[in-house]
């Protein structure tokens, strides 16, 4: 799952409250929990108070005795934890041997009533939660008054609290767990329209549909809807573009023919002047024609949903046709093409590409062109190079303007500028450098869609 999904950013914000809401709640659970031990604990200190008052009487000198012990076994084991203890008014005492010696002090101020619960020092510096009553019992003299303590270490009580806690935070864990894992899958499934549609999305891409097929949910419909009507709104688009072109390119060619004609008319009645000047104008015209229908036709071509063409077969058959020119027989021409290399748009526009780049390393090549086609991170890496005499830095600026270097060599001069327009027409970009070769080395880079497995 990728950090800056929806997904993940779901299931780590529903984590962080489910986290939240159990931490509360286990806050809360001990608090109620531990409050709830320990009212538990005093009912049955209380009912110890009220087992003594039924068992406990004066003797003869006046002190209170037990006759029965009492069963829990803590109270015969010194500092056992559990405690009772009867007082008289005049200090008289008797205690269960948990005490030992000690003898718990117990405050002379009291709330209302008969029975309140306290904390008492009990031994080795403990704390002690205590039932006190008051009781009367009888005795030779009268009813005597008596005081009835029973007392329970709270370290008891703490360990009580800690089991039960640690038995909570175990029980809420693994409910988070589910929790987190129940969410993920429901949001897995509430975001699965989500991935029906970039699937559908890297289809068209790839250029295996033209729209979006199947129902979704309510929700995403409407998007589904408009998705598909843009891409037949950019169908439409782009065969009239086509259309256009073409007509343009066959209305401009009539024009331009007939002055060309004019221009050798004008030059067989040696008026070389005029002839001169209306051909310089025809290819002017040409040239930006030619560069125009480029730039129209690479912004055709990488639309959305255009297949990939490979770009082996299309360099192999462009060498081919340049190894054949008859004036460059001595040139060694040389390609290395990934096998995964593809150009994302129209062959027609891979060709001229290929061939204005191939065309100008054969003009300044003294025996060798070697191109070059990979896949980067970057996208489609075309890269041609020669080893003629290279380029200044000063005129590389020049070049890719369109502008001549070397007028002793044919050529229009707007075929790198061309190439610059068809590479950018698919939000790539050219590139000028020193080839290792010792020439030029000119470097087109066009990013690929990314293309997943369907």
């Amino acid at each position: 799952m990728k950090v800056r999904s929806l997904a993940f950013r779901l299931t780590s914000a529903a984590t962080a409250l489910i986290v939240l809401a159990l931490s509360l709640a286990a806050f809360g659970l001990r608090t109620i929990f531990s409050e709830e031990i320990e009212r538990r604990a005093a009912i049955e200190l209380g009912e110890i108070v009220r087992a003594i008052a039924a068992q406990v009487r004066i003797d003869a000198d006046g002190a209170p005795v037990m006759d029965v012990e009492l069963p829990d076994l803590r109270f015969g084991v010194p500092y056992g934890g559990l405690y009772w203890q009867v007082s008289t008014a005049g200090g008289q005492t008797s205690r269960s041997r948990s005490l030992w010696d000690l003898v718990l002090f117990v405050p002379d101020h009291r709330p209302d009533g008969a029975r309140w619960v306290i904390d008492l020092d009990g031994p080795n510096s403990s704390r002690l939660l205590s039932v006190v009553q008051d009781i009367s019992v009888p005795a030779a003299t009268g009813d005597a008054s008596l005081q009835v303590v029973a007392a329970l270490d709270r370290s008891d009580l703490t360990a009580s609290q800690q089991s039960l806690f640690r038995l909570l935070i175990l029980s809420l864990g693994g409910l988070g767990i589910i929790l987190v894992v129940a969410m993920a899958a429901f949001i897995r499934l509430a975001l699965r329209p989500f991935d029906e549609l970039g699937r559908g999305l890297r289809i068209i891409h790839a250029g295996g549909s033209r729209s979006l097929p199947g129902r979704f949910p309510d929700e995403v419909q409407p998007i589904v809807d408009d998705l598909n009507q843009l891409i037949q709104f950019q169908d439409a688009a782009i065969e009239r573009a086509r259309t256009q072109a073409g007509d343009l390119a066959h209305v401009l060619k009539t024009p331009l023919a007939v002055l060309g004609a004019v221009a050798r008319q004008a030059a067989s009645r040696e008026r070389g002047d005029i002839a001169g000047q209306i051909q310089e104008q025809v290819v002017q015209m040409q040239r930006q024609i030619d560069r125009v229908l480029a730039r129209a036709r690479a912004g055709i071509g990488s639309t959305l949903g255009q297949k990939a063409v490979p770009v082996a077969p299309v360099a192999d058959k462009v060498l081919r046709t340049f190894a054949r020119l008859s004036d460059s027989p001595d040139i060694r021409w040389d390609s290395d093409i990934a096998p995964g290399a593809v150009f994302p748009g129209e062959e027609g526009d891979l060709t001229e590409i290929l061939g204005n780049l191939l065309d100008n390393a054969r003009k300044w090549a003294r025996h060798r062109v070697r191109l070059t086609a990979i896949v980067t991170a970057e996208g489609l890496r075309l890269c041609v190079e020669d080893d003629g005499p290279g380029i200044p830095d000063d005129q590389v600026l020049q070049i890719t303007r369109g502008r001549r270097w070397d007028e002793t060599q044919p050529g229009s001069g707007f075929g790198l500028a061309i190439t610059r327009d068809l590479a950018e027409g698919y939000q790539g970009q050219l590139a000028l450098d020193r080839s290792g070769l010792g020439g030029l080395s000119v470097i087109i880079t066009i990013p690929l869609y990314e293309r997943q497995p369907l």
